[in-house]
């Protein structure tokens, strides 16, 4: 029951984030002075052949995985991806700390059919011990992940038809927290023992991640995402799809734009991010967000750290998880500078390459 292949650990693999947009894929290495940016990749993925994070169309992505191989170093074929959305479930559960991993392994999958609510042949599990629990010395926090097995195996199979041998399924909430040191250093010099939010806004869903000095303590997916600024696109510009994602990523629209399309997207998006703080200060018993990391494709769009900053009241920055990273000399600075927002899920799953975390 409990899946091996979440827990095998390998060197030089390549993060392929999977999204309803857009294949991501990021590979590093590790040098002596921390880790190096040896190459990246995005393709466009068909309309249609991902939905809410589940892949509807195997044979599709993997032709796009496919020419993610095509343009990736080839030098690297271990992949790590993600699971994510509905189908995946975290929680925190408390085993007797004199258990070995062995045993912890076997009494999960005993008492797993009152933890986790789909049917357990349906499921793939994965656990990591904690820490020691604050109240019951005798109690190891355990965090359980769980995710539907033909989630799982869907990202297997388009990896492996775009020539990819995968060596992880991570969760996606974790593999963007994982990214969360590297861009510390964009903020003050207190952020690594304050509260950190990341807010990744894909297409159609947004992750809401809390971090507290580099521990992940919480994350939420929203049904919400940049597909909707697009559609305003559409609306107001007569554009097709296609033509108004173009317009979007580089600012090609017209000057009333910010009033017809921008400034009502601001406001939902001010909308969803304020709702998802809350929910998790509610949840969570914490007293505020410090620091808020905006990423994902939507970050790009015109004003949005600054939006933030001035209506929550919270220091907020677009992400850039290679800020201070040393870039391969076949890299375009400049480039990867305005896609980087987009690849911090893809960032963190190529640092499993070097962390020894079982998700």
């Amino acid at each position: 029951m409990l899946d091996n292949l979440w827990k095998k650990k390998t060197t030089m693999m390549v993060g392929i984030d999977i999204g309803s947009h857009a294949v991501k894929a990021v590979l590093l290495s590790q040098g002596s002075d921390g880790y190096i940016l040896e190459d990246y990749a995005i393709e466009p993925m068909t309309r249609g052949a991902v939905i809410d994070r589940e892949i509807q169309d195997i044979e599709a992505v993997g032709s796009v995985i496919a020419k993610i191989r095509q343009n990736i170093s080839m030098k690297a074929k271990d992949a790590a991806a993600a699971v994510s959305g509905q189908t995946v479930i975290t929680k925190i559960i408390y085993m007797d700390v004199a258990l070995s991993e062995d045993e912890l392994a076997s009494q999960i999958e005993i008492e797993a059919d009152s933890l986790i609510p789909y049917p357990l042949d349906e499921v793939s599990l994965d656990f990591e011990t904690l820490d020691i629990n604050e109240s019951d010395p005798s109690k190891v926090n355990v965090l359980l992940s769980a995710a539907r097995t033909e989630s799982i195996e869907a990202r297997v199979a388009a990896l492996e038809f775009g020539d990819f041998n995968t060596k992880v399924i991570d969760v996606e909430s974790y593999a963007v927290s994982r990214s969360h040191d590297l861009c510390l250093s964009q903020l003050p010099d207190d952020a690594a023992d304050k509260m950190v939010a990341i807010v990744d806004i894909g297409a159609t869903m947004t992750l809401f991640s809390a971090t507290k000095a580099g521990k992940h303590v919480y994350s939420r997916d929203q049904m919400f995402g940049g597909e909707q600024y697009t559609r305003s696109i559409v609306s107001y510009y007569n554009k097709s799809f296609e033509d108004a994602e173009v317009a979007k990523i580089t600012n090609d629209l017209p000057p009333n734009y910010t009033f017809e399309v921008l400034a009502p997207f601001h406001t939902i998006l001010m909308q969803q991010i304020r709702r998802a703080i809350q929910m998790f200060l509610t949840s969570s018993g914490v007293d505020k967000v410090d620091y808020l990391i905006v990423s994902g494709g939507s970050a790009a769009i015109e004003g949005v750290d600054k939006l933030l900053t001035d209506e929550l009241g919270i220091h907020t920055i677009i992400a850039n998880p290679f800020g201070n990273m040393e870039i391969a000399a076949t890299i375009d600075e400049e480039d990867i500078t305005k896609v980087a927002p987009q690849l911090m899920v893809a960032t963190g799953l190529a640092l499993r390459s070097f962390t020894p975390w079982h998700i």
